[in-house]
């Protein structure tokens, strides 16, 4: 027998199970955000906020509107904003029909949008020797742990989150691995250190005791705000302001390992993705590469 459940109730079961999966703090706001997106729509619409009356004609009402297409300046969402409310919303329903509060998933007909992946925006060569340069001419401790947080970003291709939570232990100099025990979707990874790194780790390393390997000005971890903040300003000092993020990073390492090797499972296996579809963007064949391909 269907259990009338309100989706607000149901939302707090979802992230509670969101959590006991191990998801990331962005990823479960993500899913609240969607998800609240529909249930605010329910309320303006005058409809039932009770999950068996949100049937599939009900989503698709929702879906077709300007509350799901548009941002909050009025302009249209870019197909990938649409998949990610789209993709939200799958994974909410799916869930509360698996855990026996509806009798059908309600998202059962939702499709993607078509959209062709943007490419990543990667630092070009100039713009990686720019930042750096601009690091390397600044004194002090939180300069000095800046550079070597962003080199290492671009010489392993961690994502932000995964630098941030490394400790002193995680960093194995003379067999030349870092251990990173903080992956998206969980899981743990030993990754190669080139030569160069490890020579900057271990001058940064020093007699430093246990505990994290980027803190802050109090010795606490760094906060990923805070790296932020300071990434910004570094790209601001480099006249590269408002081009890149510190995701950018990622990107940069895995362009330029796709680049040496034209090897996609390599990149695939360096940034640690579980499936293939998320390196192909990196996967875009140069035109030089094409014409030595065709012998043109």
């Amino acid at each position: 027998k269907e259990v009338a459940v309100q989706i607000e109730d149901a939302l707090a079961a979802f992230t509670t199970q969101l959590e006991a999966d191990g998801r990331s703090h962005h990823t479960i706001a993500q899913y609240q955000r969607h998800v609240r997106a529909l249930a605010t729509w329910l309320h303006h619409e005058r409809h039932s906020a009770s999950l068996s009356e949100v049937v599939h004609e009900v989503l698709a009402r929702f879906l077709a509107s300007t509350a799901a297409r548009t941002r909050p300046d009025g302009a249209a969402k870019k197909p990938g904003s649409a998949n990610a409310l789209r993709s939200s919303l799958k994974g909410f329903f799916s869930y509360v029909h698996r855990a026996g509060y509806t009798a059908q998933d309600a998202t059962r007909l939702v499709r993607r949008a078509r959209a062709q992946p943007p490419p990543p925006r990667g630092m070009s060569s100039a713009a990686q020797e720019r930042l750096l340069a601009s690091m390397e001419g600044e004194d002090g401790l939180e300069a000095r742990r800046d550079s070597v947080l962003v080199r290492l970003m671009l010489a392993t291709g961690l994502r932000l989150s995964s630098a941030l939570a490394l400790d002193v232990s995680d960093v194995e100099l003379e067999r030349g691995e870092l251990r990173v025990r903080r992956l998206k979707g969980g899981g743990e990874q030993i990754m190669p250190l080139p030569s160069a790194m490890r020579e900057r780790l271990a001058a940064y390393l020093g007699e430093r005791i246990p505990g994290a390997l980027f803190r802050g000005c109090t010795g606490r971890r760094l906060g990923n705000r805070q790296a932020q903040r300071r990434f910004a300003q570094w790209l601001e000092r480099a006249g590269l302001s408002g081009r890149y993020s510190a995701h950018s990073l990622r990107h940069s390492f895995a362009m330029g390992l796709y680049a040496r090797t034209g090897d996609v499972l390599r990149v695939k296996e360096a940034l640690g993705h579980r499936s293939i579809s998320s390196t192909l963007v990196y996967a875009r064949c140069d035109r030089e590469r094409l014409r030595e391909a065709v012998g043109a």
